[in-house]
Order: structure tokens, then C-alpha cells, then sequence
């Protein structure tokens, strides 16, 4: 009898040795839990091009089995973006910040330094408020005036987690593609994986 009361002892506290170890491992999503995750940015955060609910924000959120919020606005620009940021970022009292902003900026020729003086901003007020800021950056070749290295001086700078290039593989796939410029399903997934990849390491 007692052999057995000694078994099952020990088998309780493998058990629980086990569960503490494994739900304290660094960079396991369930550490979300409760935190309010907003994903700002343009028409890459909207989901243009996408299904319903297959958005990036959306596949990210089924990635963390928890709530995400979509703050994407087609078309927007870091300027647009930083006179909405206090109602759709700052207000809702943010854990975490996933920012796509930037392409608008470049294709509407923006120069380099105005755009990342906007986002510098951007990334210092939701800092203020101790959340957390991933930025999702982009380098287009042949035509990036250097943004792209611009994204690695901003993160340099700020301590913001960096994605180097979001659209890395997608961009010019046709499969991953729904217009030239906005990926479908597909390519959204990438960028969801991307950005939960990142997450991870926080």
C-alpha cells in the first residue's frame, strides 16, 4: 500500500513539474492571455485582397487563440496614421502595437525623413504608454529611396522588434498575390506567421 502511495506521489508531482516548466517557457503565445494586441497600419492590415476574416490581424489571432484588433485604413499615410493614433491605438490601452505603415508614404513619393520622423513618433507614443511595438517593414528594390534601411535605423533607435521586410516572397508571387500590390489568403497567412514569429521572441 504504501509502495503505491509513493507512486502515486510521485507521478503528482512529475505532473506538476511539468506544467511549470512548459507554461514558463519564454515566447509561449498562452503568456497573451488578456492583452489587448492592436495591429495599426494601412491596407496591408485592413486586408485588402482578402476574404472575410482572413486578414492578416484575423489569421494572427487564431495563431494566439486570443483577440486581436484590426486599426488598418487603406490608403493611410504615417501622417493620416499619427492623427488617428490617439483614437485607435493610444485610447484602447495597448500591450502590444503590430505596425505596417510606410508603402503609402513611398509610392506617394513622401520623402524618406518625413515618413520616419511620423513613424518615429508613432513608436515613441505607444512606447510611453509601456506597450510593445513590432514593426512590419518593407524594401522594394530598384525603388525603395531607402526605406528599407530607414525600418533598421528606426528599430536601431527605438528598441522596437523589427520584421526587415514583410513582404519578403510575396511581393511579385502570383500565387500569393491578389492584385500588384495586396496579397491574397495565402500571402496574408505569411505575414500573420511572420508577425506571430516575432511575438515569439518578446
Amino acid at each position: 500500500m504504501r509502495k503505491i502511495l509513493y507512486l502515486i506521489f510521485a507521478v503528482i508531482i512529475a505532473f506538476l513539474g511539468y506544467r511549470i516548466f512548459f507554461t514558463s517557457l519564454p515566447g509561449k503565445t498562452n503568456d497573451l492571455a488578456g492583452q489587448t494586441i492592436i495591429c495599426f497600419g494601412d491596407s496591408l492590415t485592413y486586408g485588402t485582397g482578402a476574404g472575410k476574416e482572413m486578414d492578416y490581424p484575423s489569421q494572427l489571432s487564431t495563431m494566439i487563440a486570443g483577440p486581436v484588433i484590426n486599426a488598418g485604413v487603406p490608403g493611410d499615410t504615417t501622417a493620416r496614421a499619427l492623427q488617428r493614433l490617439e483614437r485607435d491605438v493610444l485610447a484602447k490601452s495597448p500591450d502590444l502595437v503590430l505596425l505596417t505603415l510606410g508603402g503609402n508614404d513611398l509610392k506617394n513619393g513622401v520623402a524618406r525623413d518625413v515618413a520616419f520622423e511620423n513613424l518615429k513618433r508613432i513608436v515613441d507614443s505607444i512606447q510611453e504608454t509601456r506597450a510593445r511595438v513590432i514593426i512590419g517593414g518593407l524594401w522594394f528594390p530598384l525603388r525603395d529611396r531607402g526605406f528599407g534601411r530607414a525600418y533598421q535605423e528606426l528599430a536601431d533607435e527605438t528598441g522596437a522588434v523589427l520584421v526587415p521586410n514583410i513582404f519578403e516572397g510575396i511581393m511579385g508571387n502570383g500565387k500569393l498575390m491578389s492584385d500588384p500590390i495586396h496579397p491574397n489568403d495565402a500571402g496574408y497567412k505569411i505575414i500573420a506567421e511572420r508577425f506571430h514569429e516575432a511575438i515569439l521572441q518578446l
